[in-house]
């Protein structure tokens, strides 16, 4: 995939439009699904001078080697054995340079192929993409009301993350479809995702049989030989801190490396309970976890795609409970940022993690604070960037649209600065001269449509217009547009022999599987 650009008035594929102005009116009147790759063109923001990042890692290197971390399953510990780490029943404590070694093997870089090859995607280095979130057994619903999630919402907000141009993925557990028994609702999230979305998505990694139903069903959408060699989900699997890694993330290593798909080796770290209450001791330990996990997809196939990541959250000292937004988190997002550039590995961090219930101004100020430091830390996999309510126990309609049209605002932030038509301003300038206006002329004219970042959804209106329109608040607007938007929605095309191959599969596959957990 060719590097694209990282402006909104981009195409699909990341080429500039040509044919001058009405190329570029062409352009804007064309219905966009999906913003090319976000090339970062502003600085990263280094936290820690270079002798503090190196102190975290060399203390990262010490808890490995002499804490050691646990690999709870039959396989792990032998296969650190073999390529010579010290190993006590399930403790492995790994040297340095075997770490570093490993770690070495793993791509800087690689390409995230979705359905449709225009929503295709780059990861690592100044490429970055964002993500809807994951996980909520709740929704907010289109009613304002609190419930357990259902396939329906599921489907809707694939349907969603397809219309919404700044989001690079549909996700995958949105919410989860809770009428669906547990051993048989991996099917269907992916089903969902693959067939109402067609951009990239993620995979499942609650058990070893279920990553591997995931792997045959990207084999029957994008072709087996595709699959063999190129990357088409990503996957996540979390260290349960303190220094654990079990067997369910383990196994979902193994099927997901071996078959060349990327994971996400994030340690779930509530800062204060399964951490230190230390951003830098989090920090420190966290590293361990990750690289820990990173190093063993490599001794599962060497040059593997793997994305280091983090979740850390603060816990509130006075209840237990996560919060989100933090300024702690925020700063140890940014010291993450550089330890994943030392190693030179792609990294994954959240984008609108917040604590609070509703669609409301707390919402926001978190938000704010978590997606301007995964913005300037250089994050590249920017998670749970639309939807995410209460911590992650729900997924909100309204948040996810409004969202993602602040992912608009970032994409044009974090694209830098452009001088393509810094001539044509300066010669409107000499053509209005002192004392006039600017509104008429020829360059006005042209760019007035995506000079500037102009919400739809925010209300800028006089209190008088906005009380003749209902007067209503953010979260009831938002709720309108995912309505409005569901209304429109247009299922994008998939093989009649594919979906009827892809649906034969699901059927199959429920009828031998229980209904209930054993």
């Amino acid at each position: 995939m060719t590097d694209t650009v990282s402006t909104p008035d981009s195409t699909t594929t990341g080429r500039r439009s040509g044919g001058g102005r009405e190329g570029r009116r062409a352009m804007r009147a064309a219905p966009q699904i999906s913003f090319p790759t976000l090339v970062r063109n502003i600085p990263t923001y280094e936290l820690l001078p270079n002798e503090a990042v190196d102190l975290i890692h060399e203390e990262s290197l010490k808890i490995l080697e002499e804490v050691g971390c646990e690999f709870r399953d039959d396989q792990a510990p032998a296969m650190w054995k073999a390529v010579g780490a010290d190993v006590q029943g399930t403790r492995v404590r790994i040297d340095r340079h075997l770490l570093m070694q490993l770690i070495s093997t793993a791509p800087s870089e690689f390409t995230l192929h979705a359905r449709n090859p225009e929503r295709t995607v780059r990861l690592g280095g100044k490429n970055s993409i964002f993500v809807p979130m994951y996980g909520a057994p709740y929704v907010r619903d289109l009613e304002n009301q609190r419930r357990y999630g259902s396939l329906d919402d599921l489907n809707n907000f694939h349907r969603l993350a397809q219309m919404l141009p700044a989001l690079h993925s549909a996700s995958s557990i949105c919410c989860e479809p809770m009428e669906i028994p547990v051993p048989k609702r991996h099917l269907h999230i992916i089903q969902s995702a693959m067939t109402y979305s067609d951009k990239p998505f993620m995979g499942i990694v609650t058990s070893k049989d279920r990553a591997e139903d995931v792997m045959q069903m990207v084999g029957i959408v994008f072709g087996d030989e595709f699959v063999k060699d190129n990357t088409v989900l990503v996957s996540i699997t979390n260290c349960n801190s303190p220094l654990v890694w079990d067997q369910t993330m383990l196994d979902a290593m193994r099927v997901y490396a071996s078959h060349n798909q990327p994971i996400i080796a994030a340690p779930f770290a509530l800062c204060g309970a399964s951490t230190s209450a230390s951003s830098i001791g989090a920090v420190a330990q966290v590293n361990a976890e990750a690289l820990a996990g990173v190093a063993f997809t490599q001794m599962i196939r060497k040059g593997a795609p793997v994305i280091y990541g983090q979740f850390m959250v603060t816990v509130d000292m006075k209840t237990g409970a996560p919060m989100g937004g933090t300024p702690e988190a925020a700063q140890m997002m940014f010291v993450m940022g550089q330890l994943a550039r030392k190693y030179n590995l792609p990294w994954r961090t959240s984008g609108f993690h917040v604590g609070s219930k509703l669609n409301d101004a707390q919402a926001g100020y978190e938000a704010n604070m978590l997606m301007h430091a995964a913005i300037l830390s250089g994050a590249n996999y920017i998670w749970h960037s639309a939807g995410w309510l209460e911590a992650g126990l729900s997924c909100g309609y309204s948040k996810f649209v409004t969202d993602a049209e602040q992912l608009v605002g970032w994409y044009k932030y974090a694209g830098g600065l452009k001088f393509d038509d810094f001539k044509e301003a300066m010669a409107a300038v000499r053509e209005v001269g002192p004392a006039g206006h600017f509104l008429g002329t020829a360059h006005t004219l042209e760019h007035f449509e995506k000079a500037f970042f102009m919400p739809t959804l925010m209300d800028f209106n006089s209190f008088e217009q906005w009380s003749a329109e209902g007067g209503k608040d953010h979260d009831t607007r938002g709720r309108e547009k995912a309505k409005a938007m569901l209304a429109n929605y247009e299922k994008p095309p998939m093989d009649q022999a594919v979906a009827e191959a892809l649906s034969d599969f699901v059927k199959k596959r429920e009828s031998e599987l229980p209904n209930t957990i054993s």
